[in-house]
């Protein structure tokens, strides 16, 4: 069970760090990078072979959630998805003839913006547009990101037709006034039927996302939502902190910064979460995911095969993510490539068929090696030093005990890791901080210290 840290200890680790979806993580990437480098890492890609994920970005919404920390477009006009929609099919054309060894699909995820900002004919015309290019495994995982304040019964009913089996649905907050201020109005009713829409049509896999720390919610109003959640009973949550980052996200200046709960009211926001959902049957996964214990996200993390990427923790099967769509990342052939993020610098270079990849970096072998730590440490919440020499190397292991040297001695002291000189283990303190944890092993970070303008979230 998740322990309550001290004020003291709260205000120790309470820092700008990394969310480690990716490693290196995106500050550390260049523009550089572009579409030539992109391409080779494609062709190195293909002659590796084996199967692919997807991703897709689809980037409208109907209104621009004041929370929102997305690459979005906000707009009322159905018809912007339709020009969208052909410039991602030559996009996809663009790439995929560069892959013709792998075309093989076990994993497709629908982000945005809202993806359910398309109709169910352009929903369709979406899918057909991958699957004239790629093949879906029988078996494989398609999920996608709703809204449920704009998603109707029938869109659930044609995204099953079309062999999604995984749904995300943004609640955040059901509390009235907490909505009213983000910009993101939906009801307890409407969110519970689209649930039960999901299920009756086969989807086997149901997550809600929650958000804590916006303005106005407090432990009452918190705990209100809570239980309505509970109620819905879905296979899986993710509670997000809430990321003020109004330097890069100029529109979070319009929320009430008075508001805001402050650091320690997170913490317990947060724990509270913890207890009522591990009260209610769920498994606090990693940071801030939680999984029925029948779920497959827990029997991964016991079998250790958990992984976390820009999706948050999942169970992927393939080494490879291609990404489609403005802004989208891609994460193959051991480099980052991120698209253009404006909408008409990523359509430009599409239609004069240069694929659209304006930044990125590829890997070295220290970065694979550190990912896989961070990976271990955030996902299982322990390293084992006898693992790292298996995969990388007895200089490499030596490498991290050199971080360990530097860290883990404070790590220990404070009660966040317990270490034996093989065995790292994040403790139920810890797993609270994991993110500080995980930082001891970033050989980029030191980069950063005193920067005037933070360049990750904090971390509680």
């Amino acid at each position: 069970m998740i322990q309550i840290p001290s004020w003291e200890l709260i205000k120790k680790y309470d820092r700008p760090g990394p969310r480690y979806t990716s490693y290196p993580t995106a500050p550390e990437w260049s523009d550089a990078f572009g579409p030539k480098d992109y391409e080779e890492h494609l062709a190195r890609a293909d002659a590796q072979g084996g199967p692919l994920s997807i991703y897709v970005h689809l980037p409208f919404c109907r209104e621009m959630c004041r929370f929102c920390g997305c690459n979005v477009i906000a707009t009322h006009d159905r018809t912007r998805a339709e020009s969208y929609l052909e410039l991602l099919e030559k996009e996809v054309e663009l790439v995929a003839k560069r892959l013709p060894r792998r075309r093989t699909v076990t994993q497709l995820h629908w982000g945005g913006g809202t993806p359910t900002f398309l109709d169910e004919r352009q929903l369709e015309q979406c899918h057909a547009l991958l699957a004239r290019h790629f093949d879906f495994a029988k078996d494989g995982e398609q999920a996608i990101e709703i809204d449920p304040a704009i998603t109707t019964r029938s869109q659930i009913e044609t995204l099953a037709k079309l062999g999604f089996n995984r749904i995300s649905m943004g609640v955040q907050d059901f509390d009235p006034q907490v909505q009213e201020t983000v910009g993101r109005i939906q009801g307890f009713k409407e969110t519970a039927e689209l649930v039960q829409a999901a299920r009756d049509y086969g989807f086997h896999g149901v997550n809600l996302d929650l958000i804590y720390g916006l303005p106005f919610q407090s432990r009452d109003t918190w705990q209100k939502t809570l239980d309505l959640i509970l109620e819905i009973h879905p296979d899986r949550m993710a509670v997000f902190g809430f990321a003020y980052v109004p330097w890069s996200k100029p529109h979070q200046r319009l929320l009430p910064q008075e508001a805001l709960p402050k650091t320690e009211q997170r913490v317990e926001l947060f724990l509270q979460a913890v207890e009522a959902f591990t009260s209610g049957g769920y498994r606090l996964i990693g940071l801030d995911h939680f999984a029925l214990e029948s779920d497959e996200l827990a029997r991964a993390q016991d079998a250790g095969y958990l992984y976390r990427n820009f999706q948050g923790y999942t169970v992927r099967p393939a080494a490879d993510t291609v990404a489609f769509g403005m802004t989208s990342i891609s994460d193959i052939g051991g480099a980052y490539a991120q698209n253009a993020h404006k909408l008409k610098d990523w359509g430009d270079k599409v239609s004069q068929g240069i694929i659209p990849v304006e930044r990125g970096a590829s890997v070295t072998d220290d970065d694979v090696m550190r990912r896989f730590v961070i990976n271990r440490v955030m996902c299982l919440l322990k390293l084992d030093l006898r693992e790292v020499a298996e995969k990388f190397g007895s200089a490499a292991r030596k490498a991290i005990e050199a971080d360990l040297s530097k860290g883990v001695a404070e790590l220990q002291g404070d009660g966040l890791v317990t270490f034996d000189g093989e065995l790292l283990r994040v403790t139920p303190l810890g797993q609270l901080l994991v993110r500080n944890v995980a930082m001891l092993f970033d050989a980029y970070l030191g980069k950063h210290a005193g920067e005037k303008k933070p360049t990750f979230s904090r971390t509680i």
